[in-house]
């Protein structure tokens, strides 16, 4: 466990954020009930809290170590793709929220559904980017 945190990990590790933020939204947005439903909500915290507890020590970790300056610029590229994509993604939204071609329920389905598409559409840019340098 010695290994050195990657700013790649760092940025890897958002779409499980993102991916628990997909399951605990069905968990409050869902109609209906089965009985597998409550062991899925348990793992789903059990994972969520030992998750959590090891990430904290890997930033921990990682604020102490020197940064690599040309992956934080593009990291910061990444998001300012991301953000455009995000913007663009939410217009579509609104717009079939107005004119009621989707309901409540199902825009936040298509909300959560985009940040865990821009966690990985993110990592991918992010690592391409790395990769070759740019």
């Amino acid at each position: 466990m010695n290994a050195k945190v990657t700013l790649k990990e760092m940025v890897g590790t958002k779409i499980i954020y993102a991916l628990l933020l997909v399951c605990y939204y069905w968990m409050w947005a869902r109609r209906d009930w089965h009985d597998y439903y409550e062991t899925i909500q348990n793992m789903v915290v059990v994972f969520t809290i030992v998750f959590l507890g090891l990430q904290a020590a890997r930033i921990r970790r990682f604020s102490k170590e020197e940064k690599d300056e040309m992956a934080i610029r593009n990291l910061r590229r990444a998001d300012a793709i991301g953000l455009k994509i995000a913007v663009a993604a939410v217009i579509v939204i609104a717009f079939a929220c107005a004119v009621a071609a989707i309901d409540g329920r199902m825009a936040g389905y298509a909300l959560v559904g985009m940040v865990f598409a821009l966690s990985v559409i993110r990592f991918i840019v992010f690592c391409v980017m790395d990769s070759r340098g740019i």
